[in-house]
């Protein structure tokens, strides 16, 4: 049993965390676009990318010892008391398993907290415990084995019925925990990598038999807390959340390669309720955030919504799909969810929400707020036509709803296609609401703000022009002209 590593705090260390402070700060407003994405580009490609093949890239030296590990709990250990060694090499799987069944037995006395000091730990997936901190130390990373032999497999999820790639099983996740309460992985921005190269590999050669397993995985838990370390290469979704309450991810980097890395997406909460995602760097193969709630008739079925949901102070990518998604797994329902303070760069899509016939569920209450597109294709997305099904019994009868969403202080420069609202005669949008939206845009020779079937209001003056499928009010919100035209179709997926 350890309270702490040896004592020595770097001052460089403590003026990364500064400068990480006074970037997140400077973020608020949109007039520091690129001043950001200069912070954000050179921080994503050249600290990370020109790492990929080698030991490391850092901008500053070491100077004395790491930084002493404090004590959060009334107990500590080091990974190494239970025979770990952290060459890389040794297999680490069962130092992990007798660490976490000895603190599993603190739980009633305040729980315990386990160091991961600096050095590669390889290890095969392992389960927390309740009541339980795990705290990565400067330099630590922990290395997920790359045999699938030995990552178990699972039953699918009872919300999608079938692995997500695969029917039948699933394979279970590096670090894993079910009916839990109380947890924390935290660190001094250590690393937990998935290694997944070889599962995108396989995975694009058809050679896996079932759905890849998440970087971490909770389900069924509450009152869990990640913050402060760096999650990279998962082999399929990074952070996945299941029917959880109470979660909080802060100042956490999250790391692919921007392609091929396919469904490699950053944070999926899933059925969870009363979370906050704050103060993070997501750059990844898919999506950065997409928060669902189960797959057709089986999230019906289910039926546990995604819901008071915080999202604020981020700098996101995604090369492939979009900054932050809704969907198009959201069966059992989403709502009371706000992004804030967002800057999506290089991307895809910026914001989207997907959905389709057989979904059923919900998605509603929805406040975008403070965003800055660089880059991105298209700005804002909402798309009813996504029809991926877990197999052909779903529900053609069931029409998922979509409604009350705004979006206000929006801006951007660089975007191709600002907006395209896509509803159907089936699931139209209702109760969109634009206000305070300046958009640069790249293609002026038609028309960007594309719309169909959606219903909705515009407050003041926005640029670019928007649809006519909504009403005009002025600033003081009074009516100036009512649409008639809620349902026209000016939808281009050419450009």
């Amino acid at each position: 049993m350890v309270e702490t590593l040896p004592v020595g705090r770097s001052q460089l260390q403590q003026q990364r965390v500064e400068i990480k402070r006074w970037v997140m700060a400077f973020l608020s407003s949109h007039k520091t676009l690129l001043t950001v994405l200069w912070i954000a580009a050179f921080g994503s490609v050249f600290l990370w990318q020109r790492s990929i093949g080698g030991a490391g890239f850092t901008i500053f030296a070491k100077a004395g010892p790491g930084r002493p590990i404090p004590r959060m709990r009334p107990f500590a250990f080091n990974l190494t008391d239970f025979g770990g060694v952290g060459d890389g090499v040794a297999d680490e799987t069962a130092a992990f398993e007798r660490a976490i069944l000895a603190i599993s037995k603190f739980g009633k006395r305040g729980g315990a907290q386990l160091n991961v000091p600096p050095g590669k730990w390889l290890t095969a997936p392992f389960n927390l415990t309740s009541h339980m901190t795990l705290f990565l130390a400067e330099d630590a990373e922990i290395l997920g084995v790359q045999d699938e032999k030995r990552w178990p497999l699972m039953p699918p999820l009872p919300s999608y019925g079938q692995g997500r790639e695969r029917k039948g099983a699933r394979f279970g996740s590096l670090i894993h925990g079910q009916n839990l309460r109380d947890v924390v992985i935290t660190g001094h921005n250590g690393t937990i990598n998935g290694q997944g190269q070889s599962w995108w590999k396989k995975y694009r050669q058809k050679l896996l038999n079932n759905t890849r397993g998440p970087l971490v995985q909770i389900m069924w838990s509450s009152d869990i807390v990640i913050s402060d370390i760096t999650l990279r290469d998962s082999p399929f979704w990074t952070f996945h959340p299941y029917d959880c309450k109470n979660i909080t991810v802060r100042n956490v980097t999250i790391l692919a390669p921007i392609f091929e890395a396919p469904n490699t997406d950053g944070i999926d909460p899933d059925s969870c309720e009363d979370m906050v995602i704050e103060d993070c760097y997501i750059s990844v193969g898919d999506d950065a955030i997409a928060i669902k709630s189960g797959w057709d008739q089986y999230g019906i079925a289910y039926g546990r919504p995604s819901r008071n949901i915080l999202i604020r102070n981020l700098i996101v990518r995604s090369m492939v799909s979009a900054g932050v998604s809704i969907g198009s797994e959201m069966s059992g329902g989403v709502s009371n969810v706000t992004v804030e303070n967002v800057l999506i760069w290089s991307s895809r899509r910026a914001v989207r929400i997907k959905t389709a016939v057989g979904r059923g569920g919900y998605v509603r209450d929805i406040t975008y707020r403070n965003l800055t597109f660089d880059g991105a294709r298209v700005g804002i997305v909402i798309k009813t036509d996504y029809n991926e099904h877990p197999d052909d019994d779903f529900d053609r009868k069931a029409l998922p709803i979509i409604r009350d969403i705004s979006f206000t202080e929006i801006y951007g420069q660089g975007v191709r296609v600002p907006v395209r609202i896509h509803g159907s005669e089936d699931i139209p949008i209702r109760n969109v609401t634009f206000r305070d939206m300046s958009i640069g845009i790249t293609y002026k020779k038609k028309h960007v703000f594309q719309c169909a079937f959606i219903e909705g209001r515009v407050i003041g003056t926005i640029f670019p022009a928007p649809c006519e499928n909504l009403d005009r009010y002025d600033e003081e919100e009074r009516l100036v002209l009512r649409s008639e035209s809620q349902n026209v179709t000016d939808i281009d997926y050419d450009i």
